[in-house]
């Protein structure tokens, strides 16, 4: 003898639920009077039950719709900022910017008209903000140039270097002579600000006694360029499988600043001088 049972639930139109329990018995022929033979006991019984749902309420979906709103943007910028590193920016296609947010190519534009203002949005965000922040911190800075000058750089290399906003570069040093609108853009919101922040900051190391004089313009082009250089190397020889000299950013970043600070800084053995340029060439 054997009794199977399954239940089957049925949903109604007003959302309760019917629950149908089927019980299925095989009755041993030798003993069928030990057996229920009233259908409605031993066929199936019925029971209803009703299942709730608790409503959500719409000023809780009109907050989540918000938030997801307002975070819309920065998923584009983190998109697209991928998007042009992979593949440049000439490539990438509004499209597939859109496609990695998780939004229509018609959200896109609604934010950025064009890829033009997408890519001026990413450099805003991930170069001309740090800029901004580095310009305050050295206006409120009360320690000496030289542990200022340690500071900006190793923010630098924390905020940008070491992060994929690096490969806005060679983005740059590749691309922007086919795109004049962006390169004077680029000078304007990048190139000049941080030789503004990086030559006020040796001005002000001069003015306090600290560095020697030197030309402040070439002074801050050889303090950038090692930094653009790694910048470049990750982009494209270290992203390759290849064997090389290997760079060490941390080391070659710290070997920099104490070359350029040794021959900044005043000392008391100084025996020969740069060439001295107080006044900074025009812009």
């Amino acid at each position: 003898m054997f009794i199977e049972s399954w239940k089957l639930c049925v949903m109604g139109p007003d959302s309760g639920s019917l629950t149908v329990t089927l019980c299925a018995a095989r009755l041993d022929r030798c003993s069928t009077e030990r057996y229920i033979t009233d259908q409605s006991v031993s066929i199936f019984s019925m029971t209803r039950t009703t299942s709730v749902v608790p409503a959500v309420p719409a000023a809780a979906m009109a907050t989540a719709r918000q938030r997801r709103k307002e975070a819309r943007p920065q998923e584009l910028l983190d998109a697209a900022l991928e998007l042009f590193v992979e593949k440049g920016f000439a490539a990438t296609r509004a499209e597939e910017v859109a496609a990695r947010a998780g939004v229509s190519k018609g959200t896109l534009y609604l934010y950025y008209p064009s890829k033009e203002e997408l890519f001026k949005a990413v450099v805003r965000q991930n170069l001309g903000a740090l800029i901004a922040e580095g310009a305050q911190i050295a206006v409120a800075f009360e320690g000496s140039t030289s542990e200022l000058l340690k500071l900006l750089m190793a923010t630098w290399w924390e905020r940008v270097g070491s992060t994929p906003a690096s490969g806005i570069f060679k983005i740059m040093m590749a691309e922007v002579r086919n795109f004049p609108e962006l390169a004077q853009f680029y000078i304007d919101e990048v190139i000049l600000p941080s030789h503004e922040l990086l030559g006020s900051t040796i001005e002000r190391g001069i003015r306090r006694g600290e560095f020697r004089e030197v030309p402040i313009d070439d002074a801050v082009h050889v303090l950038i360029a090692p930094m653009i250089f790694i910048c470049l190397n990750k982009h494209s020889f270290g992203a390759c499988p290849v064997r090389g000299p290997e760079i060490s950013p941390d080391s070659m970043i710290a070997t920099q600043l104490d070359l350029m600070l040794r021959g900044l800084e005043v000392r008391s053995d100084t025996t020969a001088s740069a060439p001295t340029s107080k006044t900074r060439k025009s812009r």
